[in-house]
Parts: structure tokens; sequence; C-alpha cells
């Protein structure tokens, strides 16, 4: 997926709400329902989708961690899920 990049401004109501406008959310791969995350750096702030920001950072929690399984390719991988799978039943 490629960067996208512009500028798109937004009304703050009363109550602190702010419409996401269409093209971000969009950027974003967000529907209704879905959950945004803001990450405030300094005073400048980010607004990811939830969803893929928690995934990046399971990501990089987890790397290096195959390498000390002894996990190098997709087939250790799904040899292992199939291991795994036959000791639990």
């Amino acid at each position: 997926m490629s960067a996208v990049s512009f500028t798109n401004d937004a009304k703050v109501m009363s109550k602190g709400q702010v419409t996401i406008p269409k093209d971000v959310r969009s950027a974003l791969g967000i529907d209704t329902g879905d959950r945004v995350t803001f990450i405030v750096e300094g005073n400048s702030v980010r607004v990811v989708n939830s969803a893929a920001y928690a995934l990046m950072k399971f990501q990089q929690q987890m790397k290096g961690e195959a390498k000390k399984a002894d996990l190098f390719s997709e087939d250790d991988i799904a040899e292992w899920i199939t291991s795994s799978r036959r000791k639990e039943n």
C-alpha cells in the first residue's frame, strides 16, 4: 500500500467531536463502527486505524521471536501449526 499524502480540515464541535472526512476515512481504511487511535507526539496528533496500529505494535513486539523458535520459513511455521494442533487433539 503506497503512502497517501494530503491535507484536510474538520471543525471541532462543542462536545469535542470531529467528523473524520470521507477521504481521510478511506485512506485509513476505516468505516462506521471502526475504532481510531490518537497518537500524541509533542504538539502533533496522528489518527490511525486502531486495528492496523495494534497489528503493527504486535509485529514490533514479536520481532525476532520466530528466529528464537527456529522458525525460518513459511513451511517451518506451517509445520509448527500442524504439530501444535495435533498435540491439542
